[in-house]
Formats: C-alpha cells, sequence, structure tokens
C-alpha cells in the first residue's frame, strides 16, 4: 500500500491520501483523544505522541500535531493509517452514527432567512467546500444571524494561520457577492 502526503496551507496539519475511500458519507473531526473512541483509526493515530487532531474526508486523512517536526511523526502515522488499512478494521466503530454529529445539528437561524440560508448553505457546497477539502479541511455552515454567517472550521483548517484569509477575504467576499443580506463571516 503506496499513502501520498501533502502539505497543507496549515504548517500544524498534513494531508494523508491512502489511495482508498476513507469515509464514504460525512466526514469526521476528532480533536482529543477521548473523541477518537468512536474510531479505531483515528484512536490509533492518537496513540503517537504529539498528535492532537484528526479529520477524515472521503479520501483522505489529515493529522495536526504539536510542536514536534513532521520528520519524526511522520512514518509513525503512515505506519498506522497503513496497519489500519491492511487489518481490515472499520474507520467508524459500531457506534459511528452517534459519534459522527450531523452537520445541521446546533444550527441556528430564523426562519423567515431561510431562503437566505439556502443560498449561503449551496454556495458553501458547490464553491468552498471542494476547494478547501483540497487543503485537507472542510467549512461547514452553523448560523446566521443579524447579517453574520458563523462557520464551523475543521481538518487543516482549524487552527490554520491561513483561515482567517480564507474566511474574509475569500467566503466573505463571496457569499456578500452573492447574498447582499451578508456583512460578516466568522469562525466559531
Amino acid at each position: 500500500m503506496f499513502i501520498q502526503t501533502e502539505a497543507t496551507p496549515n504548517p500544524a496539519t498534513l494531508k494523508f491520501l491512502p489511495g482508498k475511500v476513507v469515509m464514504e458519507k460525512g466526514t469526521a473531526d476528532f480533536r482529543s483523544a477521548d473523541e477518537a473512541e468512536a474510531s479505531p483509526l483515528a484512536q490509533r493515530l492518537f496513540a503517537i505522541p504529539g498528535v492532537t487532531g484528526v479529520y477524515f474526508g472521503y479520501d483522505f486523512v489529515t493529522v495536526s500535531k504539536e510542536a514536534q517536526e513532521w520528520q519524526h511523526l511522520k512514518p509513525a502515522i503512515l505506519g498506522s493509517i497503513m496497519e489500519h488499512f491492511m487489518s481490515g478494521q472499520p474507520i467508524m466503530g459500531g457506534s459511528a452514527a452517534t459519534a459522527e454529529l450531523s452537520d445541521q445539528e446546533g444550527e441556528f437561524f430564523n426562519e423567515e432567512d431561510g431562503t437566505i440560508v439556502a443560498t449561503i448553505k449551496e454556495l458553501l457546497e458547490t464553491r468552498v467546500r471542494p476547494a478547501v477539502a483540497q487543503d485537507g479541511g472542510d467549512i461547514t455552515f452553523k448560523g446566521f444571524r443579524d447579517g453574520t454567517v458563523y462557520l464551523n472550521m475543521k481538518g487543516a483548517c482549524s487552527g490554520c494561520p491561513s483561515s482567517t484569509a480564507t474566511l474574509k477575504h475569500g467566503v466573505q467576499n463571496l457569499l456578500k457577492h452573492f447574498v447582499p443580506e451578508v456583512q460578516a463571516v466568522e469562525a466559531l
């Protein structure tokens, strides 16, 4: 098995491409070893000292680290991913349905803004998320209130130094252009 790696805009995160589907449907974001209980692969990765985050996309895994150098962590991460796929274990355990939160869970907006929110979500789905996934991350809608769109940053986007620029200059400008009611974009 050959696993490719790609740098992301976040220097603390690397993208690993195992050449197989990782998450058939949805995504999974783990920010601690405690959250990783739902995934045998995430548990394996968090067992490596220095790993601080694991994110699963359709065909990739992004791993975030503490201050260590990638040259020390990368071989252990590659080995863990390879061992997992060779073992035939599932990516998510039996409680995956309860562990993976719906993207719509916890959303907030006024009912009268339903049409605006639908447009925002479509723009995020078709124009923003595919580009962000190429960098090993994800952006999901969380809410809309008083002209401000609230988004959740996942994977490589979480804690990325360039995520503020992406939000303010990329996503905010795109949404303001197509949805005049949008005045600002904030990360939760």
